[in-house]
């Protein structure tokens, strides 16, 4: 054997460190010692080789492994040591001492070099993966981050784990060739997670490392409120956040500038305004606030009586009208436009009225509005929607079946002599075009009454092409006419069953969806008409000021945030008891209580008690 594969192993036996826990006796040291005792006893060889290559594949350290494995290039593989670049053969003594040392140092530092680059080329390759570094882990993320490395078991058996520093190798679950780490839930800050695997030349070891921060701290908000609106008008809404936040009012992107945002919301506006700001790693912070909707009114409050087509034609009933006016008892006429038979009694030239009939010309509407305003008297429009016996005889005698509300085995439903269907794009723009009409000829205000499905099972009836609910069917036909109204400047209202705030299920009567397109809701409020214990009230035709009181704190409840208010419908007529002026005054009372100053009394014969109303009702200035 050769002086340099000696001095080779001599200098493995004095560079490798010992191993914890390894008998002196086993140590890389100690096994080439004794074998460099007598380089040439066979069986001395034999042993460090069988030594050698059991500790290459199991020894307690990367270093020692490497150790063996150069062992066994030398001395079973006679890998010659300039091969393995360690030192250069030894320096014969004829060599200058001076210059021989420079060599030495030259031949320590190239084998010095050399080594490094060695374990550099061994280094286990170590692949993590999770989120990339300098990522910001947000409440989203916490809890769910997920590392994992990848590579052969031997190599994942290898690695060590490591949390911010704590070993935490005890948490990673090996399966085949992936090993996953999941650190749970951690706190707002810098961390970092590290990974290292050793078993390379001389103790080579690889390394990967991802550094992120988990930011849990919501961004900062605030929205000056509560919000306030005028009905049908848009309403800015304005506050403050962090700067890299994002906002949403409403569902409505805000562009922040500076950490201030501003954004409007078109009419009509959510009853309860949401604002949400979120940050870069996906804090949010929510701020809800009612809104505070100012309803349009008159420029008076209203004080009206019902009167038909053919009462207004009526010399003698239209003096008992007129004489109210005069002595200030009421201030608002509502007239019929189209009535619960059809019949649309002032002739519109709306070309369907008049080709199935229905346009008559009981009354001049335009004339009627002019005389009224005159005596500064706001003119109502009361138009009948879906109940239209007319439209619904002729739409199915034309075949247009899909205009009427049918029986399941689809037949015409014969409630009410005649029922069209709401869903029906054809009947809605039939009820809208009058409206329109009426609008034109001045009127202030329609007021829509059997805006709603027949009463009954809602089983035993079908909606030809109905889409969604029939509740939500009516409050797209609400929001067409609001529309086509606009330009008009026309006021636009809903008479609504008086259970409608309790049971909106009941006539397909959602109380607050549909205030949220008118301007005010009118509830058919008739004493005479309530079930025994209604609100707790045992008799309530017997009762009127209790059932009214009660009855109109739901209705207020229902329209709060929206662009309407309540206007009731009361009750001057008798069925079963008889109503003179103290069970009127006392329904106008109730109203009074609930903080409502308004009123639209009926009677069918357009007849009305004159002793009831206070002498005081304000004249309605003409709109402009």
């Amino acid at each position: 054997m050769d002086e340099a594969t000696l001095a080779e192993l001599r200098a493995i036996g004095a560079s490798t460190a010992d191993a914890p826990g390894v008998a002196e006796r086993d140590t890389v040291a100690a096994r080439l010692a004794v074998f460099l005792e007598d380089p040439t006893d066979p069986d001395r060889r034999e042993t460090l080789l069988r030594w050698a290559e059991r500790t290459a594949r199991r020894g307690p350290t990367a270093e020692t492994r490497s150790a063996a494995r150069l062992v066994l290039a030398l001395l079973r593989d006679g890998t010659p040591p300039a091969a393995l670049r360690a030192v250069d053969p030894p320096l014969g003594l004829a060599v200058d001492p001076r210059r021989a040392a420079v060599a030495a140092a030259a031949v320590a530092l190239a084998a010095g070099g050399a080594v490094l680059a060695a374990r550099a080329l061994s280094a286990p390759a170590v692949a993590l993966t999770g989120p990339p570094g300098g990522t910001t882990v947000g409440p989203a993320l916490d809890g769910r981050l997920v590392f994992t490395a990848r590579g052969s078991p031997s190599l994942l058996r290898r690695e060590r784990w490591r949390l911010d520093g704590r070993d935490v190798t005890r948490l990673v679950r090996i399966r085949g060739r992936a090993a996953t780490f999941r650190p749970g839930r951690l706190e707002e800050g810098a961390h970092a997670v590290e990974v290292t695997a050793g078993g390379g030349l001389l103790g080579a070891s690889g390394q990967a490392q991802r550094s992120f921060v988990v930011d849990l701290t919501p961004p900062s908000l605030d929205v000056p409120g509560p919000p306030r609106v005028a009905a049908w008008h848009p309403l800015r809404v304005v506050g403050r956040t962090d700067p890299d936040a994002t906002v949403t009012v409403a569902g409505r992107r805000a562009r922040v500038v500076d950490g201030r945002f501003s954004v409007a919301l078109p009419a009509p506006q959510p009853r309860t305004i949401t604002v949400v700001a979120t940050d870069s790693a996906g804090n949010s912070t929510v701020e809800e606030q009612p809104l505070a909707v100012v309803p349009r009114r008159p420029p008076a409050p209203i004080r009206g009586v019902h009167v038909s087509a053919d009462a207004w034609r009526d010399p003698a009933l239209r003096r008992g009208i007129l004489a109210l006016i005069a002595a200030h008892r009421v201030n608002a006429v509502e007239l019929d436009l189209k009535d619960e038979s059809g019949i649309v009694g002032w002739n519109p030239d709306v070309p369907l009225a008049r080709r199935i009939g229905a346009a008559r010309p009981i009354y001049d509407l335009p004339a009627a509005v002019r005389r009224l305003h005159r005596l500064g008297v706001w003119v109502i429009g009361r138009l009948v929607c879906f109940r239209d016996p007319i439209l619904a005889a002729a739409a199915w005698h034309a075949g247009r079946r899909g205009e009427v509300v049918q029986t399941p085995s689809g037949h015409a439903y014969a409630g009410y002599g005649g029922f069209t269907n709401l869903a029906s794009p054809a009947v809605r723009a039939y009820n809208v075009a009058i409206a329109v009409a009426a609008a034109h000829a001045g009127v202030d205000d329609i007021l829509y009454d059997y805006v709603r499905r027949p009463d009954g099972p809602i089983a035993s009836m079908r909606f030809p092409g109905l889409r969604g609910s029939p509740a939500a069917a009516v409050v797209a036909f609400l929001r067409e006419s609001r529309l086509a109204l606009r330009p008009y400047g026309t006021f636009l209202g809903a008479s609504v069953f008086g259970i409608a705030a309790t049971r909106p299920g009941e006539v397909a009567q959602d109380v607050p969806a549909m205030a949220r397109q008118l301007d005010y809701v009118a509830p058919l409020l008739y004493p005479s008409h309530w079930a025994p214990g209604e609100y707790l009230v045992d008799d309530p035709n017997a009762h009127p000021y209790e059932i009214v009181e009660r009855a109109l704190i739901g209705f207020e409840r229902a329209v709060a945030g929206t662009p309407a208010r309540v206007v009731p419908w009361l009750q001057d007529f008798s069925l079963g008891i008889r109503y003179g002026p103290a069970r009127v005054r006392a329904q106008i009372a109730a109203a009074r209580r609930d903080g409502i100053g308004e009123f639209l009394l009926w009677s069918p014969r357009a007849t009305y008690t004159a002793a009831a109303l206070d002498p005081d009702a304000p004249r309605q200035p003409r709109r402009r």
